[in-house]
């Protein structure tokens, strides 16, 4: 029985260690602030700990673990009429750092973007962000918000279009987004 705890431990630190840099990023988009992501990712890890060997016995645990957080962003922010991704003094904040293929870590206005994908309603958001940022399919965006895959394409496409409308950020959101 033990061996199977440490075993099944050992399995969830695995994951957690390899998935952390990309969990954090999709809460910190869906969220906009690094508290915020971190105790988004923390309380989905908590959750997904107790169903580990159910989840890490799927065919993709990492796609589980996404609608989870997804569910739990949903869930806190129809409690929360308004989420920042610009707090308007964030000095003291450690920064969220782009991964290395991050296309739009290229982009010359980081800040302009998020403050502008905060704009978008959450569904939108969700959407562009996993569709765009997160690079899934359509298919695997409607499972992990739990739609169809038109209510993705329709949300995705709003979200674009909105920010394609924002004067500056139409260079970023074309390079960043597809056709």
């Amino acid at each position: 029985m033990g061996d199977r705890n440490t075993a099944r431990d050992e399995e969830f630190q695995s994951f957690v260690v390899g998935r952390w840099p990309r969990l954090m990023r999709t809460a910190f988009l869906l969220t906009g602030e690094q508290h915020a992501a971190e105790d988004l990712v923390q309380s989905t890890l908590e959750q997904v700990y107790v169903a580990w060997r159910r989840v890490g016995s799927a065919d993709d645990p990492e796609a589980y673990v996404r609608r989870v957080m997804i569910n739990a962003h949903a869930r806190k922010h129809r409690r929360r009429l308004k989420e920042f991704l610009a707090p308007k003094d964030d000095s003291g904040l450690v920064h969220e750092v782009p991964d290395t293929g991050d296309s739009i870590a290229q982009a010359d206005d980081r800040r302009a973007l998020l403050t502008a994908l905060a704009q978008l309603p959450a569904r939108q958001r969700e959407a562009v962000v996993l569709r765009y940022w997160e690079d899934l399919t359509e298919t695997q965006a409607a499972e992990a918000m739990g739609c169809s895959v038109g209510t993705v394409k329709s949300n995705a496409a709003k979200g674009i279009a909105k920010l394609r409308a924002i004067p500056g950020l139409a260079e970023t959101v074309t390079q960043g987004g597809r056709k």
